[in-house]
């Protein structure tokens, strides 16, 4: 079986999905707008900090896109690592973050839907990565 069937129309979106997350990171230190910065923990990073994280964890977002890509085992560790970090990131964001002033109902209606989408992703490729531990190399 070739690489591409193994992998599945799943986590081949993933992988793309997962590299193009990576080059959204890696152009985060260029603060195109006054809400753009990597979110680090709950934290939305600016300055230095924005300019040292940000690649670093575009580089890690690279690594699995890639593991995913070319079904490597290290991929499932780094995918179990990524979903409970996206968890912890969204909690710890809601508890850093008041919301901006006069927002509606939508604005927690998109941190909801957004927050579904987020976990649901990054845990159902890990689950994948899971369902094939024995095909990765």
């Amino acid at each position: 079986m070739t690489t591409a069937a193994a992998r599945g129309r799943f986590l081949t979106v993933a992988a793309i999905g997962f590299a193009l997350l990576a080059v959204s990171d890696l152009l985060k230190p260029l603060e195109l707008s006054p809400e753009e910065g990597l979110v680090f923990f709950g934290e939305r990073l600016k300055g230095q900090r924005n300019m040292i994280v940000a690649p670093l964890f575009a580089a890690y977002l690279f690594t699995y896109a890639w593991g995913i890509w070319n079904l490597r085992r290290f991929a499932l560790t780094l995918g179990r690592w990524y979903a409970t970090y996206v968890v912890v990131n969204l909690c710890l964001f809601q508890l850093r973050t008041p919301p901006p002033p006069g927002a509606g109902v939508g604005w927690y209606a998109f941190g909801v839907v957004y927050a579904a989408v987020a976990i649901g992703v990054s845990v159902s490729t890990w689950y994948q990565l899971a369902l094939r531990r024995d095909q990765l190399t």
